[in-house]
């Protein structure tokens, strides 16, 4: 049975922060305005205002007057969420009280932002008992305010070793009488402070990537019916990081990554829809190539792999080592190097497939793929099936349900969806699965 979830979003792909005020403009509330006005791809399904790192100290009061300003200006006009980011530590009662008193002020309805706030990010968590804290002072706020306790959500970024012990602690904890944690949104790592906390070192200087914290978080999250967001990636320039790191997260569970620029936004949006058209991969080592389609053929252009048809058979060279093979034995081996990175037509259509034999009373169908590879002008016709059940129907199934809460929840990326995918697609993509 999953875990119930307590928020209406189930996925979010971008979290994008901005800082709310910028020393040594005319316009401190500059970066913040250009923020609000995202829309499309550029814009992330949760914005967060900055009051904490990427704001000076000595700006921070003013940071909160430019979030009451732009917000209550732009904010419904926003397509995302709306989620500040403000200051708290588990080590300093100083910082919690400014960090309360920040929220007071932005969700003063008299300030006319926090009917476009969702929530508030509190970054610096430690145990359990601190992630309490930080939730009664949001009830106090909503309480002061006369606005619905559990109105506003809460998210955290687990910064520190304490904040990842109490991730175990949160699904026991969710629902107490004694506490409000159902207001809990987004799990969201910061590795760089984590990394401070935790007193690593690398020869370089470079942050650790930090797996285990990625996959404990999604985890955490998983359990407790939360959303698992990972931290920056600060080489803004470097696309095909950013994307690889992505990659790698899905694999996780952890669909949602910090976004430092709209760029960034852009590619993350993206990353974990479904492609428009299927590939095939050649595993070559420790990599996989994806294959040119040419003429309805997925052709090899590189020099790790060679394949020469001889008059016994045929000879396979892989990184420099000769296999000498008949036809079914080339057949197998390429079999096991090859993967296909299905379309959302393919899913789609698969799925409507599986579907449409389990109401014909099917409890298992074979899907087939099939393809022409060409290597070295030489072709081989393989044909790969996989068995669809229940299971494999349901894991199939979450990329598409992360396209139809998108689609749910931001109407302004529907026409640069229609286009990626064509009109039709997109209508089926939304039907299946309900």
């Amino acid at each position: 049975m999953s875990v119930k979830r307590h928020y209406e979003r189930e996925f979010v792909r971008t979290f994008f922060t901005s800082p709310t005020a910028v020393e040594g403009e005319d316009d401190s509330a500059k970066m913040l305005r250009s923020a609000a006005q995202l829309s499309g791809m550029q814009a992330p399904d949760v914005w967060v205002p900055d009051n904490e790192d990427a704001t000076a100290p000595s700006m921070r009061d003013e940071g909160v007057e430019n979030i009451i300003e732009v917000v209550s200006e732009h904010g419904a006009d926003f397509p995302g969420e709306i989620h500040p980011r403000i200051v708290w530590h588990r080590d300093s009662p100083g910082t919690r009280y400014q960090g309360f008193q920040h929220m007071l002020e932005i969700a003063d309805p008299d300030n006319g932002a926090v009917d476009h706030i969702d929530g508030f990010v509190v970054p610096e968590v430690g145990d359990i008992d601190d992630w309490k804290k930080a939730d009664e002072f949001i009830t106090i706020v909503e309480n002061e305010h006369g606005l619905e306790e559990g109105s506003l959500s809460m998210s955290v970024i687990v910064e520190s070793g304490e904040a990842e012990l109490a991730m175990g602690d949160l699904r026991a904890e969710m629902g107490r009488p004694a506490n409000n944690l159902e207001r809990m949104f987004l799990l969201v790592d910061g590795e760089v402070d984590y990394t401070k906390d935790m007193r690593a070192m690398t020869p370089t200087g470079e942050l650790p990537p930090w797996p285990e914290l990625r996959h404990n978080t999604s985890r955490g999250a998983s359990a407790a019916g939360l959303v698992a967001v990972d931290g920056p990636y600060d080489d803004i320039r470097d696309v095909e990081g950013y994307n690889e790191r992505m990659v790698e997260n899905q694999a996780k569970g952890m669909l949602g990554i910090w976004s430092l620029t709209p760029g960034q936004v852009v590619e993350a949006n993206k990353s974990p829809l479904p492609p428009k058209t299927g590939s095939w991969l050649l595993e070559v080592g420790d990599r996989e190539i994806e294959l040119d389609a040419e003429d309805g053929k997925q052709v090899y252009r590189g020099d790790d792999v060679g394949l020469e048809s001889t008059d016994d058979g045929y000879v396979l060279r892989v990184g420099g080592e000769e296999h000498e093979l008949d036809e079914d034995e080339l057949r197998q081996e390429l079999l096991d190097m090859t993967a296909y990175v299905p379309s959302m037509d393919d899913i789609v259509d698969s799925m409507e497939e599986f579907e449409a034999a389990k109401e014909a009373g099917k409890g298992a169908i074979a899907m087939t793929q099939s393809a022409t590879l060409v290597v070295d002008g030489v072709e081989v016709e393989l044909q790969k099936d996989r068995m669809w059940d229940e299971a494999t129907y349901q894991a199939a199934q979450t990329p598409i349900t992360l396209f139809q809460d998108v689609y749910e929840h931001r109407p302004d990326q529907h026409e640069e969806l229609e286009e990626m995918y064509g009109s039709d697609i997109v209508e089926r993509a939304t039907d299946v699965g309900n």
